[in-house]
C-alpha cells in the first residue's frame, strides 16, 4: 500500500502563485513500484479532472491539461518519492480540491488516464479569489 499526503493548498488572489507538494510513503517495494504520479482536481458537481502528471522512472514525461498548460509546472524528486506542482497566474476557475495520485503503470506504454491511478491522497483545497 502507498499513502499519499498533499500539502500547500490555501487561498490566493487571482494572478498569484501556490506550490502543492505530494509525499508518498509505504513499504520500499510499494514505493519502488510507483511509475507515475499525477494531480487531479475536482469541484462540486463535476468529475475529477487531470491537471498534471509525470512519469517517475527514466525519462520524466509530463502531461498537462489544456487549462493549465503554460501556467503550472510539475516536478519530481524520485529519491524522496515526492512531486510538486508549481501553480502560477492562478485564476478563479482553478479553485478546486486538488488530489495527488500514484500508479504502478508506466504511462510510456499505457498512456495517461484516471483509471491508471490506484492510490489517492485526501486532497487539499485551493481557492483563488477574484
Amino acid at each position: 500500500q502507498v499513502q499519499l499526503v498533499e500539502s500547500g493548498g490555501g487561498l490566493v488572489q487571482a494572478g498569484g502563485s501556490l506550490r502543492l507538494s505530494c509525499a508518498a510513503s509505504g513499504s520500499i517495494a510499494s514505493l519502488n513500484a510507483i511509475n507515475a504520479m499525477g494531480w487531479y482536481r475536482q469541484v462540486p458537481g463535476k468529475q475529477r479532472e487531470l491537471v498534471a502528471a509525470i512519469r517517475m522512472v527514466g525519462e520524466g514525461i509530463t502531461k498537462y491539461s489544456d487549462a493549465v498548460n503554460g501556467r503550472f509546472s510539475n516536478s519530481r524528486k524520485n529519491a524522496k518519492n515526492t512531486m510538486a506542482l508549481q501553480m502560477t497566474s492562478l485564476k478563479p476557475e482553478d479553485t478546486a480540491v486538488y488530489y495527488c495520485a500514484a500508479s504502478p503503470l508506466d504511462p510510456k506504454t499505457t498512456g495517461w488516464g484516471k483509471a491508471m491511478f490506484d492510490y489517492w491522497g485526501q486532497g487539499t483545497q485551493v481557492t483563488v479569489s477574484s
